[in-house]
């Protein structure tokens, strides 16, 4: 996922310009690298303690968080649009689903339990799950305040003490978040550091941190394992991805052109597992792309969000300027607009080809460029290609198809015909360049713990 700067930038402040109209929403200081080791050395003291706070307390305290998040959703929702173009209902229920998982985790951390062994008669063999110790969590723009909560609560309901660093590109909502936490839960239990990538990479290099948590860019989640190599952090990464979409014959070219569209147009194409690529059935993909190029005109009359800023939007627009020079066909969209901010088309590619950018690397805007595919077969090889694993979608009324797709493609999630959703609970491994661990779910607390075996025998050796 595109979301943190990849270049480090030597300045004392972040300035963040709001992307509708390019006024300046503020600047915060950034923290510096003593900033960094103050922080690690507090929440390495204060980690006793909160570990051992009895499980249900610190659930207790989660859900009080929760609540205050939603006390605070108005201003939290109104500071997302700000710095991030996200219309402001999006941003309200970002919020929201942000309380509902604190709760979540807040009942899941005391129900975390280790396991009975079998041993000898006399004896009691178990295992329990611990702490880890320091967590330093690093999340993105997109959704700042959902995917933050998810990584917190986690890290805190399983007993850890947590270094956030949100987004360089949210930092004034990243900042009322951390206090929105800090007011409820002890003193060093969690701390905010406002910064951009040197402030990670700090982080990534302390060597009193113990677990990384990462959201963000392949780039930037490659370097933070490097960095855990060298200290022995375990490092959980939800990265980029280059989320294929298959349109298999037989299907409702309108309809999967409608699954298309907000796959690839959502959020403005500002979602880790946003449809990157299509590959259509030769048999439907004049109607489907007809359809689909209807669908981004659709969009663009109502008015997309902007992107979140000129430098993610000049990037987006230098894949679709390449894929053009290279023979592509613009359908719909594909230039930059006049006027302020950092608006962007839907765009729709027709006459896409293995060798374009956009349809190798993660573009992370409005973008839906189309391969056109002979066989099922062809399509579900090129969609199974690529340096990434995190998502796929298949839409198809064959169910041998959907079957053997959900087998082939080496990725964290397969979807078969629908582009979003899935049952509550799932939590899924991304694979290569799109990160390690367990991201979400209840597996999240076992990748924020550690597993303790503990042998209890008889003194002397004593017999039944």
């Amino acid at each position: 996922m595109t979301t943190d700067s990849d270049t480090a930038r030597d300045i004392a402040s972040l300035e963040v310009y709001d992307p509708r109209d390019g006024s300046l929403v503020g600047a915060l200081e950034e923290a510096t690298s003593d900033d960094v080791l103050a922080a690690a050395a507090s929440a390495k003291a204060a980690q006793p303690g909160w570990a051992g706070t009895d499980a249900a307390a610190r659930g207790e305290l989660l859900e009080a968080v929760a609540a205050a998040l939603q006390e605070h959703a108005g201003e939290l929702a109104e500071l997302n649009a700000r710095e991030t173009g996200r219309p402001e209902q999006e941003a309200l229920e970002g919020v929201m689903a942000g309380a509902g998982t604190l709760r979540q985790y807040a009942q899941l951390g005391p129900v975390h339990r280790g396991r009975s062994l079998r041993g000898g008669q006399l004896n009691v063999d178990y295992s329990v799950n611990e702490p880890r110790g320091v967590a330093a969590v690093l999340t993105p723009w997109n959704d700042p305040v959902a995917v933050a909560a998810g990584l917190l609560g986690a890290a805190l309901a399983a007993g850890n003490t947590v270094l956030h660093k949100p987004s360089e590109r949210c930092p004034h909502l990243g900042a009322l978040l951390g206090r929105i936490f800090a007011d409820v839960l002890p003193a060093h239990v969690m701390t905010t550091l406002t910064g951009g990538p040197a402030v990670g990479a700090a982080l990534a290099s302390d060597p009193d941190v113990d677990v990384i948590a990462h959201m963000g860019s392949s780039l930037a989640g490659a370097r933070i394992a490097r960095a855990a190599a060298l200290t022995g952090a375990h490092v959980i990464r939800e990265n980029g991805g280059n989320d294929p979409l298959l349109v298999d014959e037989g299907v409702d070219p309108a309809w999967a052109a409608e699954q298309a569209a907000i796959g690839a147009f959502a959020n403005s194409g500002q979602i880790c597992t946003s449809v990157e690529r299509i590959y259509v059935h030769r048999a439907v993909a004049e109607p489907f792309c007809e359809a689909l190029a209807a669908e981004a005109r659709k969009r663009n009359a109502g008015g997309l969000a902007p992107l979140v800023d000129r430098r993610l939007r000049d990037s987006v627009h230098a894949h679709v300027a390449e894929a053009l020079s290279l023979g592509a066909v613009a359908a719909e969209g594909g230039a930059v607009p006049e006027g302020p901010g950092s608006h962007y088309p839907a765009t729709v590619l027709l006459d896409c080809a293995d060798h374009m950018a956009v349809m190798q690397e993660e573009t992370f805007g409005p973008v839906a460029p189309v391969q056109v595919v002979d066989s099922f077969d062809d399509g579900l090889k090129l969609a199974a290609a690529g340096r990434y694993g995190l998502a796929a979608t298949v839409l198809t009324a064959d169910m041998e198809h959907a079957h053997r797709a959900a087998a082939v493609l080496q990725v964290g999630t397969v979807k078969v015909n629908a582009v979003f959703g899935g049952a509550p609970g799932g939590s899924a491994q991304p694979r290569r360049a799109s990160g390690d661990g367990f991201g979400y779910g209840p597996e999240l607390l076992d990748e924020f713990s550690t597993v303790k075996v503990v042998h209890m025998g008889l003194p002397g050796g004593a017999r039944p």
